[in-house]
């Protein structure tokens, strides 16, 4: 008992001890860095406010403006609105369309009128909308995406397959087998990497059948870039690029963009080291 009551009495001397010794060294660490702890003559619990930092300390990445850093809040990181002007797509008669008997009724708001019984495409729709495809075609090539290029007419063939072999992607401009991407595992006998981007330069099959790459890639929730013209059904294209999608020079022009999207992705990825 006497043990416990000896205890007792030399409990608060060592709280005393350990408490100036504690104020000791923080009043030592203050004189360094200027940090005001309270005293044993002031009022306890009252805390001064830390100096500023020097302006060595300051950091540079919080002014730097975060669209230059991250490409996804940049409206134009890979500078693809420059690639092509109105006047190319009119060179190109990418405003040229069917008939205005064969039109598709969700085509027609894309239409800027028609002329001689042929639909007529607003190039300001298109040019906006193919700005959108090309910049999202570029983020998939930023990120390493498997791209394939598809199309099904026969004059367009080597066009198209020439393109994806440039750029480094894929191309299928054949018939369309059913299951190529919804039963690829029993297709091609094993576990199968599918696209991440599609870029059709016709989304029709014939003449009024839609291609089937379209509908087995909204069943597989992979995004597709589809050139529509005015016989096409856009509802099933994740970015649909109104334009004619018959004439050569147009078809080429569509490559091209394309093509120069592909490369500067890759470009910047190999820069930016992105993994």
């Amino acid at each position: 008992m006497s043990l416990y009551r000896s205890a007792v009495r030399l409990l608060p001397a060592c709280l005393r001890v350990t408490s100036r010794r504690a104020l000791v060294t923080s009043s030592a660490r203050t004189k360094d860095h200027d940090l005001h702890l309270p005293t044993p003559a002031g009022p306890l619990g009252t805390w001064a406010t830390l100096k500023p930092r020097p302006e060595k300390y300051v950091d540079t990445e919080a002014d730097i403006d975060p669209s230059v850093t991250d490409p996804l809040r940049h409206p134009d990181y890979f500078g693809v609105r420059e690639l092509f002007t109105m006047s190319d797509l009119f060179d190109a008669r990418v405003h040229l369309g069917h008939r205005e008997g064969s039109l598709n009724p969700y085509m027609a708001e894309f239409l800027l009128g028609s002329r001689l019984g042929h639909c007529v495409f607003d190039l300001e729709r298109t040019a906006q909308l193919l700005r959108d495809a090309l910049n999202f075609t570029a983020h998939i090539a930023y990120r390493g995406g498997i791209i394939m290029f598809v199309c099904r007419s026969p004059q367009h063939v080597h066009m198209v397959e020439r393109t994806a072999m440039e750029c480094g992607e894929f191309s299928h401009c054949r018939h369309w087998p059913p299951g190529v991407f919804t039963d690829s595992t029993a297709l091609f006998g094993g576990v199968t990497r599918l696209p991440d981007l599609l870029v059709l330069l016709n989304t029709l099959d014939t003449v009024l059948e839609q291609h089937g790459a379209v509908k087995h890639a909204a069943k597989m929730l992979i995004p597709t870039v589809g050139v529509v013209d005015s016989n096409c059904d856009p509802r099933l294209v994740t970015y649909p690029v109104p334009g004619n999608d018959d004439s050569t020079t147009a078809v080429r022009l569509y490559c091209k963009l394309f093509s120069e999207a592909i490369r500067r992705g890759k470009a910047e990825r190999e820069k930016s080291a992105v993994v």
